[in-house]
């Protein structure tokens, strides 16, 4: 393998673990945001946390309704088949284990109605645990743009 093609096989790893990490984050977020709720942790009700875990998901059902495939997976495709020369899967211990997890055999329309029974409960975690609002700074907290009053003695001077 020359070091092009070593560089496009990284790459298509890196992408991996992104779309992983992504996975990850959708899972493993709704069961924070119960069990959060269940133990009182206060971080499952950050509304930034929450609104970013519903757009994830929202992308993911939005993708799949639209009949798109995923992005991630697309260009991890790509960089493969640029890897190998036109096979795409040509298995590294990362994609094998990863891929193994990640992907299943079922009919577009099973992934869809997962996505969307998922994206389902993310919003009916909204009214069941409900997020904090965004921090909001109080008057007495923003800075100033009037510089400090001179004191006397700089004053005569």
């Amino acid at each position: 393998m020359n070091s092009s093609n070593a560089l496009y096989v990284v790459l298509a790893d890196i992408v991996l673990v992104v779309h992983f990490t992504f996975v990850l984050f959708v899972l493993l977020g709704l069961i924070a945001i119960w069990v959060g709720a269940l133990f009182r942790w206060a971080w499952v009700r950050n509304f930034w946390f929450r609104l970013s875990h519903v757009l994830a998901i929202g992308i993911v059902v939005a993708e799949s309704v639209g009949g798109m495939v995923c992005p991630l997976t697309t260009l991890e495709n790509n960089l493969r088949y640029a890897a190998t020369g036109g096979v795409t899967y040509a298995d590294s211990f990362m994609q094998h284990w990863i891929h193994r997890f990640m992907f299943f055999e079922a009919s577009q329309s099973t992934f869809t109605t997962i996505y969307v029974v998922f994206f389902t409960a993310v919003l009916a975690s909204f009214w069941v645990v409900k997020p904090r609002g965004p921090a909001r700074r109080k008057s007495s907290d923003k800075p100033s743009n009037e510089a400090a009053p001179s004191t006397p003695s700089q004053a005569s001077r």
